[in-house]
């Protein structure tokens, strides 16, 4: 366990008067040095796996180790190592960023001149630096979350715990957290991230956590998770509904796993591209129907969590 900056084993925790635990059987291990995202519905059990490893909350059963210790039995250890930003933003926005940051350095027993010196490296570190004598109420989203991320670094964090970070951002907003976060793992932070955003954990995370009803049901690489769902995808798009659902016997028998239809649009999996795009549009030929729009992509994370979502509901309706 010593050896990852979070190991998780056999976390059991079911809240007061709840009927089915959070977690039940909750395993974990994020290697040092990574960004490593946890995805899953809601009431999946995030949340609550955050708050055990951040030592907010006890665990029933199982064992949990955050940068080499135990969060039970030496949580005040665990805390010196790690920091928190939360969904929203927690600075005070009448202050000014540096005003924040050195409030907060002085809240973790730093001098008044640390403090103020960890502030300016902050400010300079994320690109703050001059704005950090503006109120914060003047900074938009992007930078705000910035200032949030540089007080959660001001002592230094070895593992960091990111909860949904660009909730309510614009595409610009999201792109400077994202190059905050990464420069932080490229620094020697591990980051655990979980968010609602499943591009976000694509672009970011180097392995990532599939969460279902308190357990991990799936982990590994973006891509390697990918690859569950197939190679590639051919998308087709018709002139109509109608249209679509006349063919889509003739393109379901050509695709390696279960087709996706849409109004209009038909969806498939494949493993051998070239070959099954050529049996797919011999099969439309036979039936006298050219699509108005064909595309070869890989499969997205979006639809690796829809095809958990389906798996785990049938494996719930076998069992009842």
């Amino acid at each position: 366990m010593a050896e990852s900056a979070i190991s998780a084993d056999g976390i059991r925790k079911t809240y007061r008067g709840a009927q089915t635990p959070a977690l039940n059987g909750f395993d974990l291990e994020v290697p040092r040095g990574m960004v490593y995202g946890m995805l899953g519905p809601n009431g999946a059990g995030k949340t609550t796996a955050v708050r055990i490893l951040a030592t907010l909350m006890r665990l029933d059963a199982g064992r949990a180790v955050v940068a080499g210790h135990d969060v039970s039995t030496d949580a005040a250890r665990v805390r010196q190592r790690i920091g928190l930003v939360g969904q929203y933003a927690a600075v005070d926005e009448i202050l000014s960023g540096r005003q924040n940051l050195v409030l907060f350095g002085r809240l973790n027993h730093l001098g008044r001149a640390r403090a103020a010196t960890r502030a300016d490296e902050l400010l300079q570190r994320f690109g703050l630096a001059e704005s950090g004598g503006k109120p914060v109420a003047k900074y938009s989203g992007g930078m705000r979350r910035r200032l949030d991320l540089a007080a959660s670094l001001i002592v230094s964090p070895e593992v960091l715990f990111v909860d949904e970070p660009t909730t309510g951002l614009d595409p610009q907003g999201r792109q400077e957290v994202w190059s905050a976060l990464r420069e932080l793992v490229a620094g020697g932070t591990t980051i655990l991230l979980t968010t609602q955003y499943l591009e976000e954990a694509d672009q970011l995370a180097h392995r990532i956590a599939m969460l279902w009803h308190g357990r991990v049901v799936s982990e590994g690489t973006p891509d390697e998770l990918k690859a569950t769902i197939g190679d590639d995808w051919i998308d087709l798009a018709f002139a109509d509904a109608e249209q679509a659902r006349r063919v889509l016997p003739a393109v379901a028998a050509h695709a390696d796993g279960e087709p996706r239809a849409e109004e209009h649009r038909i969806s498939v999996p494949v493993r051998q591209r070239t070959k099954a795009l050529i049996a797919i549009s011999t099969a439309l030929a036979a039936e006298g129907v050219e699509p108005v729009e064909v595309n070869l992509r890989r499969p997205t994370l979006d639809e690796v969590f829809l095809d958990l979502h389906r798996k785990q509901g049938d494996k719930q309706e076998v069992a009842a």
